[in-house]
């Protein structure tokens, strides 16, 4: 189906930029974008419980990190991917 939408120019010469590094179409991007966002869609789209933690082996080091060092993290993966030195 086609469809119109408006979207920042700054935003759409980055979504390009993206989807070009990605080797695939600004469809294909989008598509993704938004299917990640809203989920399955339909009847099947209910969602199970999950039990934590999702990965884990028994009797292996924990992982102790506080939110503050989680969002260090974050900052600084978006800080090398965007070129926000």
């Amino acid at each position: 189906m086609r469809t119109t939408v408006h979207l920042p120019d700054e935003l759409l010469r980055a979504a390009k930029a993206e989807a070009a590094a990605r080797g695939e179409t600004l469809k294909d991007l989008l598509t993704r974008a938004v299917t990640h966002e809203l989920g399955s869609v339909g009847p099947s789209a209910e969602r199970a419980r999950v039990q934590l933690p999702l990965v884990g082996t028994p009797g292996a080091r924990k992982v102790d990190l506080s939110n503050a060092e989680i969002e260090a993290i974050f900052a600084a993966e978006d800080a090398e991917k965007y070129g926000n030195h």
